[in-house]
């Protein structure tokens, strides 16, 4: 499968493929073959990691159980919409896995946490909500 998500230990989420990334109003951010996102939520170029994690001492081992995963449906680009104070939402087939295989899904369709507060990582749970998260 072309598109990946990568999802690096303690750190950002790493698209690679055909990725194209536009905020909620479909506003281009980036059109390209490598992208790494912030899952920390402190990054201050949201929604691109700037290194902040490390700063801030996010952890997350980047180990996931994916109940939600589906067969990829044919081939194309992935898109990935930033939602106003919320999650990335990706839509495309996609195969998502931590930075050392041990975890790994596929998927049509995802809501990634940005906030860095899901209790199920990477995947959202909406606890942006709580946090009062802004991006």
């Amino acid at each position: 499968m072309a598109n990946t998500i990568v999802v690096r230990p303690n750190g950002p989420l790493i698209a690679r493929g055909e990725v194209r990334v536009e905020d909620a109003e479909g506003n281009l951010l980036s059109d390209a073959s490598e992208v790494f996102l912030c899952r920390c939520g402190a990054s201050t170029n949201k929604p691109f990691c700037d290194g902040t994690h490390k700063q801030i001492g996010f952890s997350d081992p980047a180990n996931f159980t994916d109940i939600n995963a589906e067969a990829p449906a044919g081939e194309g680009a992935l898109l990935i919409t930033v939602r106003k104070n919320s999650m990335l939402v990706a839509r495309g087939p996609m195969h998502i896995q931590s930075e050392d295989g041990s975890s790994s899904s596929t998927r049509n369709k995802v809501a990634l946490c940005r906030c860095g507060q899901s209790k199920n990582k990477p995947f959202c749970d909406s606890s942006h909500n709580a946090c009062g998260f802004t991006g």
